[in-house]
């Protein structure tokens, strides 16, 4: 199961030095719940390698400033505090799990 990011947490979970897959949407965003159960599939198997969350904007407004979010659902990259590769829309699993493992 993906991990919940927040403002409160991010600081702390990036710290980690992991790759970092963040999954930015809402529960009211119908492409949101389809990409939601493949960043939970993904967190199963590959969470031990990078960590693999969500954020809800409507609870987390300044990650989606920080960060620039304007569409969702958006799935960043991040590594070090930097965005290094970036989804927008939803799309199949086979691309999310492509871009992921070629980073870790």
């Amino acid at each position: 199961m993906a991990v919940e990011i927040n403002d409160s947490n991010f600081e702390e979970l990036s710290a980690k030095g992991q790759l970092m897959l963040v999954d930015f949407g809402a529960q009211w965003c119908g492409p949101c719940k389809a990409v939601s159960p493949i960043v939970d599939e993904l967190s199963d198997k590959y969470g031990s390698e990078a960590v693999i969350g969500k954020v809800d904007i409507d609870e987390s407004p300044d990650l989606c400033e920080k960060f620039g979010i304007r569409n969702i659902p958006t799935i960043l990259f991040i590594r070090d505090g930097e965005v290094v590769d970036k989804i927008v829309g939803a799309v199949a699993k086979e691309k999310i799990s492509e871009r992921l493992t070629a980073l870790i």
